[in-house]
């Protein structure tokens, strides 16, 4: 579950809540590039297909989403959770025989935000990374960051994410209401600070923090929607700032599944 449990625990009715879904095709028109019995993941939200942005892969980002409540009889018209959905063929990634469905369903949220923020950020095997909250997408940078051959220094609370961190690979995991955290970070790093942060907690104080855990001419991920930054900082320290969401569908695709 992403964000599907605000929903459940609000009780909204007349939603099919899902977005993060892998199954079997068992039914497409004749001019579509999948089959009856295809295995495929299905993309989060409904782009227009014709805009830049879809057409350039970036289907999330699209600007003129379709009409979903039309077309599905959902406000949400996402489905993950019920027995079967409608997609465009466009929204659907094929999966490789080799990967289990299970795994799969990993290449969405899970995966995918902080695959591209790795991508985006240049991130190698010489660096140190950063990952602000260790929930699904949190743990989820640590495995991509760590296949990189990364080393990760996370941040949290919660003593259980603690130990998946760790599990998966993170060298440290430190408290991020530390009133030291910044020299925390720098004594581990050189006294530099970190050569990349990836913020995934979407807590609303973390960006600030953040930005000062990594070093001057750094680069700096948000897979999140709150928070501030002080833009003199960002100025003053030359920081790489990206926004990422998902992957791109047509350019990524292929080194995504072998994550």
């Amino acid at each position: 579950m992403c964000t599907e449990w605000q929903s459940w625990r609000a009780g909204k009715e007349g939603h099919e809540l899902g977005h993060e879904a892998v199954g079997r095709v068992i039914d497409a028109a004749a001019s579509t590039r999948f089959k009856v019995g295809d295995r495929v993941i299905a993309m989060p939200h409904w782009g227009c297909g014709k805009c830049p942005a879809c057409l350039s892969g970036e289907h999330i980002h699209c600007t003129d989403q379709r009409n979903i409540l039309a077309e599905t009889g959902s406000s949400c018209g996402l489905g993950g959770y019920a027995d079967h959905l409608i997609k465009p063929d466009y929204l659907l990634y094929p999966v490789p025989d080799d990967i289990e469905t299970d795994h799969a369903a990993m290449a969405l949220c899970a995966l995918g935000p902080s695959f591209t923020a790795m991508e985006r950020m240049r991130i190698s095997a010489s660096d140190t990374l950063v990952v602000s909250g260790c929930g699904a997408v949190g743990l989820g940078a640590i495995v991509n960051a760590r296949t990189i051959g990364a080393r990760v220094i996370a941040l949290e609370l919660n003593p259980f994410r603690i130990e998946l961190a760790k599990a998966l690979g993170a060298e440290h995991v430190l408290d991020p209401r530390a009133p030291d955290i910044v020299e925390e970070i720098r004594a581990l790093t050189g006294s530099y600070g970190a050569d990349a942060a990836i913020e995934t907690s979407n807590n609303d104080a973390a960006p600030p923090v953040v930005l000062e855990l990594v070093r001057a001419r750094g680069r700096l991920a948000f897979v999140t929607w709150s928070g501030a930054l002080p833009v003199n900082r960002i100025t003053g320290k030359g920081i790489d700032i990206f926004g990422c969401w998902h992957w791109n569908h047509d350019q990524a695709g292929d080194r995504m599944m072998d994550r």
